[in-house]
């Protein structure tokens, strides 16, 4: 990844975009409402980033996002991200999650007690809602200690979690399907 840039890229729950630089990956934008809505949130993030075509290395990523969100379980756990500019802490609890994979779930609380700080859940749950890297980050399979899904700070909040939970054939506790997963 040798020059910065983002790009949009469609898939199966709308459209998705990426950023990269140097150093990785400098994000991944869920859906928004729109296209355009989803374009604006990128160039507010990658400044002066220019919209491009991605280089291969960030081109095979999308295609691998495209295949996760079409129900195939995909490792994204290799993909480089920079980290560079996030705080400790949240780095530490963005590298446990990239520990889950595709159709499992942990707590708050076993990432908090993984990183020896059991009562730091919330914490976690604060990191997690400034990952800049959703789905490379899976944060959707993050749950709250009784299962349920807990908040999500993507646009459509714990509705497009429990969607992706859905896409990865994951059943929150005490929640009935909300999509068909795609076959």
């Amino acid at each position: 990844m040798r020059t910065s840039g983002f790009t949009l890229f469609e898939t199966t729950i709308g459209t998705c975009g990426v950023e990269w630089g140097a150093g990785g990956l400098t994000g991944v934008q869920l859906p928004e409402a729109t296209t355009a809505a989803t374009r604006h949130r990128l160039l507010r993030r990658s400044a002066p980033a220019p919209e491009s075509t991605p280089p291969p290395d960030v081109q095979h990523v999308i295609d691998q996002i495209v295949q996760l969100l079409q129900g195939i379980a995909v490792d994204l756990s290799g993909v480089r991200v920079d980290m560079s500019g996030i705080p400790v802490f949240h780095a530490r609890v963005y590298d446990v999650a990239r520990t889950i994979p595709a159709g499992a779930t942990m707590s708050y609380g076993d990432i908090a007690t993984r990183l020896g700080s059991p009562t730091e859940a919330r914490a976690v749950g604060e990191a997690l809602s400034k990952n800049p890297f959703p789905l490379v980050v899976p944060c959707h399979r993050v749950l709250a200690a009784d299962g349920r899904p807990g908040g999500f700070s993507a646009s459509g909040g714990v509705m497009t979690k429990l969607r992706l939970l859905s896409i990865e054939r994951v059943q929150a506790p005490g929640t009935l399907p909300l999509f068909e997963s795609p076959s």
